[in-house]
């Protein structure tokens, strides 16, 4: 990813999950889906074709699952944001809070007569 390139949503909410811990993609896609009040559903071949999208361009990495990670239906992957990752992470929340900062400038997001 380069400086300023504009994150696709669903790549920014992956990150956003794993800004905090490691977690594997069924956890990915619950907390996205609570996160956005389910308005974005990462179906499995959209969540896994993103995770594959993310790890090529070095944004995420898997990593070793914890000793305590739950094992029903089989063994789990897990991921983790890398500094790249964390990085454009960082720029996408900024350029998104100048566009917050632009549209209360203009009264938006205020009160709606």
């Amino acid at each position: 990813m380069t400086r300023h390139t504009k994150l696709k949503p669903h790549w920014f909410h992956i990150l956003l999950s794993l800004a905090d811990r490691d977690l594997h993609g069924t956890a990915i896609m619950e907390e996205v889906l609570e996160r956005t009040e389910s308005h974005m559903r990462l179906w499995p071949g959209k969540l896994y074709g993103a995770l594959k999208e993310l790890a090529d361009a070095e944004l995420i990495t898997e990593v070793d699952a914890p000793d305590d990670a739950p094992t029903e239906g089989g063994k789990r992957r897990f991921y983790s944001i890398t500094r790249t990752g964390r990085l454009t992470l960082h720029e996408e929340v900024e350029r998104l809070a100048v566009l917050v900062r632009i549209a209360r400038s203009k009264g938006a997001g205020g009160d709606v007569a």
